[in-house]
């Protein structure tokens, strides 16, 4: 072995194992005797490796857990599917910590309301998207609002806005009943008593029409038969198999630094992966399907009123809206294909699974809780008697307060997505609403921030704080939704669009969709509890964390909520 000399170890105070940081700087001597561009690379990787050990910042004085691995840090805790108990022990440390990332970077974990007014509002570009995920998302799902940040994301949104308007979600109210109603082809199966169905299923099925029908102006699924159409199927497993390689998808920045495009295809069509493999067939489907639909809807309004009437439901759609916008835009704020084409996948991914998922969380909850399903169902069938045994309008519906109880609660407790994360594009300081005690016992106000620190918000922790939501804020109570929140919760002021909640974020980068999700599943809740009962069966769920969180049997690796169904006694 070559030595570098006994006086440089005393430098490595954190590492408690010195024999792999022996080998790394032995092997670094051993390069520059062959070949000096190999001290460049060994040199800078050791650098990146070495960094957060030796430069201190304030972040190194935050509370927060110890990290497990040099690699990986806590990413793996965090991305456990179930990590529910890590997540809930990351609030001990208070409402900002520090956490470990790969190399042992830190990452801030944050849920103090000033602190996160700050990321999602005020400085929303200081704090921006992380590199590595608008990456994943352009890769994925195309140049859509996923994928880009500052002037081309505002001009996407722009685009958008006007299809999300009240008066538009009044008019998708129709759209949204016939689509449910078709999943009265259960009727069939129950006419000789309950059975266990999969709801995670069929709940997606659902999701995917009325996506399609409201947002594309697309027909993907019947809903009349068990089959799913592919391309619902391909978004279901989207979201899983994304989060199976999460812990390695931070590293695509250097795998495209490194390896050319060229042969990053090649190897993409050979690494022996299944995870992998199974990523890149759905996003295939997808890509596929977008273009397919996209090209029949452009050539449609390019004939204007003539080619719209051939165009399903007449183009009054979201899509069909926000390409008539862009056809009339003046060159410079005009989208691209590829961009109008990343909206398609964005859209239909995030309405899909974030609105299948909670609404199957509603029916798992409420199969859990009979009383509750009891008095929703009650509600529901005393309006539509109200309202002459039709379906209630958008006014009627909005305005039930224990069905508003139920869904505000499920996503106060089990928000789709459990935190949030960004990357400072500079140095920042970050304000807090109250000090946190710092290792070294002083009072920190606020935490100055090096640039390229990933923050993570705790969305899941942010919405159980028991500080703002009382002891039993780990408890699916919709009553509370009944009365005047804790005066702690509206003091707060948390900066989400929705409810005194982050499960849709804030500011500019905020759920556009919120509202329409919001009424999907009012909609179907209404059809689906004016006609089933829902009970739980033997088999264990279990609810599992990914970039949106979904249900399975036991370990089961697909999406799954088998629950017993049975048609209410009135029909």
């Amino acid at each position: 072995m070559v030595s570098l000399g006994s006086g440089f170890r005393p430098r490595l105070p954190l590492v408690t194992t010195p024999e792999p940081w022996c080998s790394w700087f032995d092997l670094l001597a051993l390069a520059a005797m062959a070949e000096p561009s190999l001290v460049c690379v060994a040199t800078y990787f050791l650098w990146v490796v070495l960094r957060p050990y030796f430069v201190k910042t304030a972040l190194d004085n935050l509370p927060g857990p110890r990290s497990p691995s040099i690699l990986f840090g806590n990413l793996k805790q965090l991305y456990d599917k179930q990590g529910w108990a890590f997540h809930r022990r990351l609030e001990q440390y208070g409402p900002i910590s520090v956490l470990h990332g790969r190399f042992g970077r830190k990452i801030v974990y944050v849920f103090d309301p000033k602190a996160m007014h700050a990321i999602a509002v005020k400085e929303q570009y200081v704090y921006d998207e992380a590199r590595w995920f608008l990456r994943v998302n352009s890769l994925v799902l195309g140049p859509g609002l996923l994928a880009t940040t500052g002037e081309q994301h505002r001009q996407q949104r722009k685009m958008l806005n006007p299809a999300f308007n009240i008066n538009h979600m009044r008019e998708m109210i129709p759209i949204f009943y016939e689509v449910t109603h078709k999943v009265g082809f259960l009727w069939i199966i129950l006419k000789d008593g309950p059975k266990e169905i999969n709801m995670v299923n069929w709940m997606g099925r659902t999701a995917v029409e009325l996506i399609g029908q409201s947002g594309l102006g697309y027909s993907f699924d019947s809903l009349a038969e068990e089959n799913s159409d592919t391309y619902g199927g391909a978004l279901k497993l989207l979201v899983p198999s994304l989060y199976s390689l999460a812990a390695y998808l931070q590293f695509l920045p250097y795998i495209e630094a490194a390896i050319p495009l060229s042969l990053r295809r090649y190897l993409a069509e050979r690494i022996p992966h299944k995870g992998f493999q199974q990523l890149r067939r759905v996003v295939n489907t997808l890509h596929d399907r977008a273009l397919q639909v996209y090209t029949e809807k452009k050539s449609a309004l390019s004939k204007g009123d003539e080619g719209a009437r051939e165009l399903f439901r007449e183009g009054k759609d979201l899509m069909s809206i926000m390409l008539r916008a862009n056809m009339a835009a003046e060159d410079n704020d005009r989208l691209s294909d590829e961009e109008l084409i990343g909206q398609m996948s964005t859209l239909t991914t995030a309405a899909m699974d974030t609105t299948s998922n909670a609404l199957s969380m509603i029916l798992d909850l409420l199969a859990k809780h009979p009383a509750a399903q009891t008095r929703l169902r009650r509600e529901l069938l005393e309006a539509r008697k109200s309202n002459g045994g039709k379906d209630l309008g958008y006014d009627e519906l909005v305005s039930l307060p224990y069905l508003d109880a139920v869904c505000r609660e499920t996503l106060r407790l089990f928000p789709p997505a459990l935190f949030r994360f960004r990357e400072t594009r500079e140095d920042v300081v970050l304000p807090l609403s109250e000090p946190v005690r710092g290792r070294d016992g002083t009072m920190m106000h606020e935490v100055p921030i090096p640039k390229d620190t990933s923050v993570f918000v705790g969305i899941y922790s942010s919405n159980t704080r028991k500080a703002l939501w009382g002891e039993d804020a780990y408890e699916w109570k919709p009553e509370r939704w009944l009365s005047r929140l804790p005066e702690a919760v509206m003091d707060a002021k948390i900066p989400g669009v929705y409810s005194n909640l982050m499960t849709f974020w804030g500011g500019g980068r905020a759920c556009i969709g919120f509202k329409f999700s919001q009424l999907e599943m009012k909609v179907v809740l209404a059809v689906l509890l004016s006609t089933f009962t829902f009970e739980h069966t033997e088999n264990e769920i279990k609810w599992n964390l990914a970039g949106i969180i979904y249900p399975s049997v036991g370990d089961e690796k697909s999406p799954s909520l088998p629950l017993k169904v049975g048609l209410v006694a009135t029909l």
